[in-house]
């Protein structure tokens, strides 16, 4: 008994020293009924098109309603989306901002023809937008390194994530074409 108290206590305590920048971004109530996950890279367009056209939808519908809570998770697909993805976990309490307007402004970030003249377009858009991050702390950071390649790892292992966005509901790999119309369709069956 006392050895899965220990175990009981360390996993626990391992856990609940997460730092902030570890965890998931998401927006909604987080006990609501449905959960829908989206595996994303930040240089995806279709992802893009997502954040602009879809999910104001549903964030209208089923999320700003209390119905369903919507989580964020990496599937970086090239190395500027991996460190775009590492500076999105890596501002306390702005991930979802800074996803947003990333989405929102690709044309203005996603350029460069190596990493370190992409990873100055990124910087300087942030710069712009009056994000203030210490860029290099971020992209160096080992546990929000490993957080972000984790999710590729577990979107890949759990749901076969092979392409951005992949939409997950209720644990389930949503198969469907993605548009407005077909989300909605699956969430009201759950509701």
């Amino acid at each position: 008994m006392k050895k899965l108290l220990l175990i009981f206590t360390l996993f626990f305590g391992i856990t609940s020293n997460i730092s902030a920048e570890e965890k998931r971004i998401f927006f909604g109530n987080i006990d609501a009924k449905v959960t829908i996950i989206v595996y994303e890279s930040l240089t995806c367009s279709h992802c893009a098109t997502f954040h602009k056209d879809i999910y104001p939808k549903l964030k209208k519908d089923y999320i700003d309603t209390g119905i369903a809570k919507i989580e964020f998770r990496h599937f970086p697909l090239d190395a500027i989306a991996f460190n775009a993805a590492k500076i999105s976990q890596c501002k306390k309490g702005k991930g979802l901002q800074i996803l947003e307007s990333l989405y929102n402004n690709q044309n203005e970030w996603i350029k460069g023809n190596t990493v370190e003249a992409a990873n100055d377009f990124l910087k300087n858009f942030l710069k712009s937008q009056g994000y203030k991050i210490d860029f290099e702390k971020c992209i160096n950071n080992k546990k929000i390194e490993d957080f972000v390649l984790n999710d590729r790892i577990e979107g890949s292992k759990i749901f076969k994530v092979n392409a951005t966005p992949t939409i997950i509901i209720n644990n389930k790999k949503f198969e469907k074409s993605l548009n407005y119309k077909n989300l909605k369709k699956t969430l009201e069956k759950l509701i």
